[in-house]
């Protein structure tokens, strides 16, 4: 047997005390004579031994009271012989896994409420001395630092659910790092949770550090069903007013068994759509296209909704997108305009062009076009290029037909700061275009069920492009021999599309041919900007972007959602301002960017992350596994009390309770014997 604060013996030198008191106390008697005392001598004797008896019992009563109280003070143990009993003040890590999968139902409560009890239960094994830091996924600063014992029971208290979800590696990280901060020797970790394999990424080198004990407390869910709408997209980059948008769901079942009839609907704009059932076999995905036809321009936010119990927090996907008012259009003539380019707009209320000349262009104003059409220019100014291409990365669309005389030189210097290939020769021969893209966005869809009668552009002379291997070109239509007609070029955000034929008709008849010039034209316009995600991920690192509107230092940009409004972190970049959102949203919905509330900017969607939604969890021998000789995994069952656990298991068998208890026993027996035993 051992102590934890053995000085506290010294104290069973009190047992003097009331071995003094009997040794020196006695009873004076007063003397009464009496006629004839021979017949009350034996009846003296005897009284005399049974007071002496008494007063032998009441001593050693009154000792074993005083020895129990200073044994339960000194707090003995039976040393554990598998644990390493470790005294002096202690620092105590605890993370208590506050995800959404702790929503899920334990035997009889949630685990998020079990796993608080547990942790309750931990820190009031430890002494009042000791420090303890409270860590759930979250990361809020206050928990990044050691607090007192009662401070951390108020923490703990205080726990919710967040939308939150940390890697424990990571998490671990962050309590090491806490822990390093103390001035106690002895550091401990407890983690607290339900231990899901998509975040469990713990391994033997991450537990490797020998001066940290780490402990692995899991919680099982008697729960494993769930359906989730995994995500959303559009078929096509870019919506368009008056046309029908395909949009395609993927939603994922998560259980043992097949889902049958899993009603989807679609609110659109305040209007819900019913959308209809789905059969999904277990553990598997399944897709399903909605047709959404957009009747108005501007911002629109949709919603996605499923009805599934228990775990709901993703049965509903937010997801925003903006149909513009208006296309605008930049044609850059070397002199005048071509009347097929401006035929082809003028039909269609939806684009605005603008024809300037190269000498007469703002360079500032390049950010308000869609798409920036080079028409034949002879030669390209380093300046001029030099905007085209950061136009480009901006998320703008530039469409180049060189002229027949064009300056090789002054072109190649462009198109290779737009990573594409140079002109070559002029070659004037009559050659037809043989192939037509149409998996890509420019002619997807056009062509739909009469690919076979197309008429495809034959030209009396183009350039040849040099071929360079690390250049990525992408072919939008070609010639028979296997030459580009019109290349594909991504940059940044946007792209090159170049032509190496003329628009001139002399040189090629692609203008007159209105059932691939039109629609080339529309859809290379539309396609500006068509990086647009249609939703975000709450926890992750979002990075916003948006024109940069601010006029005076005063004006800062601002985002709202249901609930709040908050001022995200801004950085300018040239016509761009960078928005960082970090840990200011945390309620899925939608958030309106805005520098006057009356007038939103943009629409942007959250939603939770879609980890926590696979309820598929560690085992006790696979958590075993995992810490080795490292860790250990401490098992128990829904009535286990773990501040007796937890004391055990650092300190052996705890005996002070029993100590304590044997010192009240002996002071009732000391009372039993002074009330109840009469002369």
């Amino acid at each position: 047997m051992s102590f934890l604060y053995p000085s506290f013996l010294y104290a069973l030198l009190a047992i003097a005390i009331p071995i003094i008191i009997h040794l020196f106390y006695f009873r004076r008697f007063k003397k009464v004579y009496f006629t004839n005392v021979r017949f009350l001598k034996e009846v003296k004797e005897e009284t005399s031994s049974r007071n002496k008896l008494k007063h032998l019992l009441v001593l050693l009563s009154r000792i074993g009271a005083i020895v129990g109280l200073v044994l339960a003070f000194a707090q003995p143990f039976i040393p554990n012989k598998d644990v390493e009993v470790k005294k002096g003040k202690k620092a105590v890590s605890l993370f208590v896994d506050n995800s959404f999968s702790m929503s899920s139902m334990s035997q009889d409560v949630p685990l998020l409420q079990k796993a608080k009890q547990r942790a309750t239960e931990i820190v009031s094994a430890y002494s009042v001395e000791d420090e303890f830091q409270i860590i759930t996924n979250d990361f809020e600063g206050r928990h990044q630092r050691l607090v007192s014992k009662e401070d951390a029971l108020s923490y703990i208290d205080e726990i919710e659910v967040t939308p939150a979800v940390k890697e424990l590696s990571k998490t671990l990280t962050r309590q090491k790092q806490a822990l390093s901060t103390g001035q106690a020797d002895n550091k401990t970790i407890y983690l607290i949770s339900d231990f899901q394999k998509n975040i469990t990424d713990i391994d033997n080198k991450v537990l490797q550090d020998t001066t940290v004990e780490v402990n692995i407390v899991p919680l099982q869910s008697v729960q494993k069903r769930n359906i989730a709408i995994d995500s959303c997209w559009f078929e096509a980059p870019v919506q368009m007013l008056n046309q029908t948008n395909a949009l395609i769901v993927k939603i994922r079942n998560l259980n043992d068994e097949d889902a049958d009839d899993v009603r989807l609907t679609l609110n659109l704009d305040g209007q819900i759509k019913p959308v209809g059932g789905m059969n999904i076999k277990a553990r598997s995905a399944a897709y399903d296209t909605v047709n959404v036809t957009i009747l108005r321009t501007g911002w629109h936010e949709a919603t996605l909704e499923i009805t599934d119990f228990p775990v709901q927090f993703d049965d509903k996907y937010f997801f925003t997108f903006n149909v513009a008012e208006e296309v605008n259009i930049l044609v850059i003539n070397e002199s005048r305009s071509n009347k097929y380019l401006d035929a082809v707009f003028k039909k269609n209320d939806y684009f605005k062009t603008d024809n300037l000349t190269a000498g007469k262009l703002d360079y500032s104003k390049l950010k308000d076009y869609q798409l920036i059409i080079a028409n034949e220019l002879k030669s390209i100014s380093s300046g001029l290029g030099s905007e085209l291409v950061q136009y480009a990365k901006n998320g703008g669309n530039v469409l180049i037909f060189p002229a027949k005389n064009a300056k090789k030189e002054s072109y190649g210097n462009v198109l290779r700061q737009f990573n594409a290939n140079d002109l070559e020769n002029f070659d004037e021969q009559e050659r037809t275009v043989s192939y037509i893209n149409t998996e890509e966005f420019t002619f997807k869809d056009v062509f739909e069920g009469r690919r076979n009668n197309i008429k495809l552009p034959i030209t009396q002379g183009n350039f040849k492009l040099t071929r360079y291997g690390s250049r990525s070109e992408e072919i939008i239509m070609r010639y028979r021999d296997g030459s580009t007609f019109l290349g594909k070029y991504r940059t940044g955000k946007g792209a090159l599309f170049l032509c190496t034929s003329p628009l001139d008709v002399k040189y090629n008849d692609l203008a007159r041919n209105g059932e691939i010039f039109v629609p080339m034209l529309y859809k290379i316009a539309i396609a500006s900007g068509q990086d647009w995600q249609i939703a975000h991920t709450i926890g992750a690192d979002n990075v916003l972007e948006t024109d940069n509107r601010v006029t005076s230092n005063e004006m800062v940009y601002k985002m709202k959602g249901a609930a709040e409004e908050f001022i995200p972190e801004q950085k300018n970049i040239g016509p761009k301002v960078i928005l960082g959102v970090n840990s200011q949203v945390n309620e899925a919905g939608f958030y309106s960017l805005f520098l006057d509330e009356a007038n939103p900017l943009a629409k942007y969607a959250f939603n939770y992350d879609r980890k926590e939604s696979e309820l598929e969890y560690m085992t006790e021998p696979e958590l075993e596994a995992i810490a080795g000789e490292q860790a250990g995994v401490i098992k128990a069952n829904a009535s286990t009390d773990f501040t007796e656990l937890i004391g055990e298991r650092s300190r052996g068998v705890i005996l002070w309770k029993w100590c304590l208890l044997a010192a009240l026993l002996f002071l009732l027996l000391e009372t039993l014997l002074i009330r109840l035993w009469r002369k």
